[in-house]
């Protein structure tokens, strides 16, 4: 490679939980540069959460962690071109790889849901992640079921 790799950016821990992580999920949740908007929705989803699941004896960050942790894919197809043909050849997502496509996963189907505030949309689809379900989670799986099927190709990993 002619050009050397950007120098990785150490991220602030967020005011609240003091957590990296969480500041890693508002920098992908914000949009148009308002963090100050996304910090609070995402309390607000965390306070949303500490409310509807308290018979839970988990921290609602604690909830958040293993939604994340539920919607995390191991293993990925990526095309590969070999001989005039393309094959879908499952590949193990690298580490940073795998906290970036389950957080931009759940901010993106938080999304598409259907409630009133985004707070409300994300706390949901948290709570969904946790249980094992909603659509992060059915992103995760098809992802799993997509490199299962195409195991037989797995010798053409670059």
């Amino acid at each position: 490679m002619r050009k050397t790799k950007p120098k990785k950016r150490i991220l602030l821990p967020d005011p609240k939980f003091h957590d990296v992580q969480v500041t890693r999920f508002v920098n992908n949740l914000m949009l148009q540069g308002k963090k100050s908007i996304a910090y609070s929705i995402f309390y607000d989803a965390i306070d949303i959460i500490g409310e509807k699941m308290k018979d839970s004896e988990q921290a609602p960050l604690d909830i958040w962690k293993k939604a994340l942790e539920n919607v995390t894919p191991q293993v990925e197809v990526k095309s590969r071109r070999v001989g005039g043909a393309n094959f879908q050849v499952p590949m193990e997502v690298r580490p940073e790889r795998k906290v970036s496509l389950s957080m931009k996963n759940m901010v993106l189907f938080a999304r598409k849901r259907s409630g009133h505030s985004m707070a409300e949309k994300l706390a949901a689809e948290i709570m969904a992640a946790y249980n094992c379900e909603g659509a992060a989670f059915k992103r995760k799986e098809d992802m799993h079921r997509m490199a299962e099927a195409n195991k037989a190709f797995a010798h053409f990993r670059f």
